[in-house]
């Protein structure tokens, strides 16, 4: 996330499409291209903080890449549902999303926004339609970018391999807001790598998914092994082109 607590800076941008190399225009392309010249949104995750009670870091990052997806398939995102237009103006320049915080009176303003919570085994996240770069609601502006710390007390259990995981780049620190966004990137090329069907199932089975750190000594295998991989464009805290997360979805797998 932005150190900056005062703009709308983009967590980050996935830059890369699994397997073969992206078109022109596509999302995930590094360079600038078309999509970098039509008008940008962004996709807004409000994540529960309450000092008394933070949410496990792990916990908190299945949570918010479980809560893109289920933006993603809300009959309102698509067709003629009221959210359909801005999703379709987002997903025709670049894919962004930005992770703020909130708590108390924050936090209850957030909910009373258009938008959907999910509740994970204890941490809270929102997320809203698609807004303008420049153009975010006065009561999610407001919340902070930066100052997000989140930590596992104990260490996660082993991810199930008959479930979609998604594989963090073991040799990058970020913050837990910057890894959130990661992690809905990640979802979303799994989404958007599946077929209908495969869609319905995961949406019907509540999206069943862990976010876990790879093993080193496996992490060059799963970046070239035809998975969707996201690649962060550089806007905030690592290098442009870091690859950031695989997402090994079990129908995607060779």
């Amino acid at each position: 996330m932005s150190n900056d607590p005062t703009t709308p800076v983009p967590a980050s941008v996935p830059a890369a499409a699994p397997a073969a190399a992206p078109a022109p225009d596509s999302p995930f392309r590094a360079e600038p291209g078309d999509r970098d010249l039509a008008p940008q949104f962004v996709l807004p995750l409000v994540v529960r903080i309450e000092r008394a009670a933070p949410p496990p870091r792990t916990d908190a990052l299945e949570t918010a890449a479980r809560a893109v997806l289920v933006m993603l398939g809300d009959e309102r995102s698509t067709g003629d549902g009221a959210w359909a237009r801005a999703m379709r103006d987002w997903q025709d320049a670049r894919i962004r999303k930005v992770v703020r915080r909130a708590r108390g009176a924050e936090w209850r303003r957030a909910e009373a926004l258009p938008g959907i919570t999910l509740t994970g085994k204890s941490a809270e996240v929102r997320v809203f339609p698609p807004v303008p770069l420049d153009g975010w609601p006065k009561d999610l502006a407001r919340l902070q970018v930066s100052g997000t710390d989140l930590d596992d007390p104990e260490p996660p259990a082993a991810a199930d391999p008959a479930a979609p995981v998604l594989w963090m780049n073991p040799d990058l620190d970020m913050s837990a807001g910057k890894a959130m966004a990661q992690a809905g990137h990640g979802a979303q090329l799994a989404w958007w790598a599946l077929s209908d069907g495969e869609r319905s199932a995961w949406r019907e089975a509540g999206f069943p998914l862990s976010v876990r750190t790879a093993d080193p000594a496996r992490w060059g295998g799963l970046t070239t092994g035809g998975l969707p991989v996201v690649r962060d464009a550089g806007f905030t805290e690592i290098a442009p082109g870091s690859c950031t997360v695989v997402a090994d979805h079990p129908a995607l797998r060779r």
